[in-house]
């Protein structure tokens, strides 16, 4: 079974691999608020489960609970840490139970191993699940409803809890939700808990009106003997304490990785240059940025006639560094029933680009390593001779991924390492920094997109040449553009006159037919959802 799945690279340094299984009734939106306290060090994979998310899709007949299992494993990493949120928890204990080469560690949040209470256990009453099981069937929305208003009973703020779930991207309730009350009602982890080999953590809520804070006491006695097992209670928190206290349950999660040697520390890669200096110089390019775009255009339209070996009508395309907007027209013209969104990073781009095309649905200023956009909202991304700014690919790609709808495309052209060799090749025969901007080569592309699930990449490459009667004139025209030396380790200060000329005669080894050729390495990629 193939399961949706949302994955989320670590902004800075990964240090783990975290799958997080959201619990009965709700979807992965669950786990909105821990995102910004746990993407700086995790790489995360947000899964959708069928019969437990309203609207997930199902396969036909009733799903096994051991296919939605397979279904987690597939979209998992080698090894990961699962992290499970309530009916979520209890899949955890399972995997870690069945597959303990997979499972680095587990985390229960508000989760029972034992969701209805038996004698010596605490839990829902037989009698209570009977009964809302029964609901569930009569009125799946009326059910769901009443979930709800469990869910955030013992909150201190209740209403806006209430309000927040109201808020989750949910569909409407169905009667598939009738197999996720059948794994909660039937699981029963108590016996496998203390005999597994993987760290533990179990956090549990004080206020929780579904899965009661006495279940603390009882999971310390099982786990009494279990090496690496640890159980905490979460104060001032109901059962959705991934809204109530999400800061406390990273704080708890994390600290409980670093004492079970699951939190390796990483030294952290230099970044190759700033966001912020690229932003800045091509805002500053705006308004002359045309003038001098000859290659920016030619590349634009090549990537432009890539868009015939695709069947795609879409609703809504996306411009990635759309820049002065030169692309707005033909796209539109090519897709005249679609939205279009022009996006840059670059202020002065997006404003100068919204002056000129104003028949543009909206412009954005946004990074492409982190898009302002909500998920699966566009059918087409197009981006020209933006990506090469992007040296984090593993993050470009999984936004793209989570911006895309299943069957979308991504098109693109970027610029390859063997840009500009004739001038880094100058500049190398007169001293030894770095003149020349960096640029990733294909095989850090495709090996980046290997790593986001459920997308497709094929790359190729097209060579460009521009020609000029002197340096100077492809050095100003580089200026011009914004498209200057912008690594964080160029060199300091100005260049002496004598390095320069010799840059310059250096150079002329390069002069055919009396000109001075600039090779441009121009990567064209489609990346599709599948």
């Amino acid at each position: 079974m193939r399961l949706n799945c949302e994955y989320l690279p670590a902004t800075e340094v990964a240090r783990q691999e975290l799958v997080l299984l959201h619990g009965w009734g709700v979807n992965s939106s669950i786990w909105r608020t821990l995102l910004i306290y746990l993407r700086p060090w995790a790489n995360l994979r947000l899964l959708e489960l069928p019969g437990c998310a309203p609207g997930a899709e199902l396969d036909r007949g009733e799903p096994a609970l051991q296919d939605i299992l397979a279904g987690i494993l597939a979209q998992g990493p080698r090894q990961a840490v699962y992290l499970g949120w309530s009916l979520g928890g209890q899949l955890a204990m399972v995997l870690a139970a069945q597959n303990p080469d997979r499972v680095a560690g587990i985390i229960t949040v508000c989760s029972n191993p034992c969701f209805v209470s038996r004698e010596d256990w605490p839990g829902m009453p037989a009698s209570t699940f009977a009964a809302f099981r029964a609901g569930l069937r009569a009125d799946p929305a009326a059910a769901l409803r009443r979930f709800d208003s469990l869910q955030v009973s013992g909150s201190p703020r209740s209403r806006a809890r209430m309000r927040q779930l109201q808020k989750l991207d949910r569909r409407p309730a169905s009667e598939d939700l009738q197999y996720g009350l059948h794994w909660l009602e039937t699981l029963d982890q108590r016996a496998a808990l203390p005999d597994l080999n993987r760290p533990q953590l179990h956090l549990l809520a004080q206020s929780d009106e579904l899965v009661p804070a006495a279940l603390a006491q009882s999971l310390e006695r099982l786990l009494s003997q279990t090496p690496g097992a640890r159980v905490r209670l979460l104060q001032g928190s109901s059962h959705v304490a991934t809204l109530d206290t999400p800061a406390q349950v990273v704080q708890e999660a994390r600290k409980f990785l670093a004492d079970s040697d699951l939190l390796p520390a990483v030294a952290a890669q230099p970044e190759l240059l700033a966001k912020r200096d690229v932003a800045d110089s091509f805002s500053r390019a705006a308004r002359v940025y045309d003038s001098v775009a000859q290659l920016q255009r030619d590349v634009g339209e090549e990537l432009l006639r890539r868009l015939d070996t695709l069947d795609l009508q879409p609703e809504a395309m996306l411009d990635l560094g759309s820049g002065t907007g030169y692309c707005c027209p033909a796209l539109q013209r090519r897709f005249p029933l679609a939205d279009y969104y022009g996006l840059d990073i670059a202020e002065g781009m997006v404003v100068y680009a919204r002056g000129q095309q104003q028949q543009a649905r909206g412009w954005l200023v946004g990074d492409a390593e982190a898009l302002p956009l909500a998920n699966d909202c566009m059918d087409l991304v197009f981006s020209s001779l933006a990506v090469q700014w992007c040296y984090r690919p593993q993050l470009l790609f999984a936004e793209l991924a989570r911006v895309l709808r299943p069957g979308g495309f991504c098109v693109f052209t970027s610029l390859g390492p063997g840009t500009l060799r004739e001038l880094r090749a100058a500049w190398a025969a007169v001293d030894d920094h770095q003149h020349v901007n960096r640029f990733l080569p294909v095989a850090a592309l495709q090996s980046a997109a290997s790593g986001v699930p459920g997308v497709h990449l094929s790359l190729d490459t097209h060579q460009f040449r521009m020609h000029y009667q002197r340096v100077g004139d492809l050095l100003n025209e580089l200026k011009t553009l914004g498209a200057h030396n912008m690594n964080r380790d160029r060199p300091g200060g100005l260049t002496s006159r004598r390095t320069l000329q010799g840059m310059l005669q250096a150079y002329e080894r390069w002069r055919e037919e009396g000109l001075l050729p600039a090779s441009y390495d121009v990567v064209v990629g489609v990346m599709e959802k599948l």
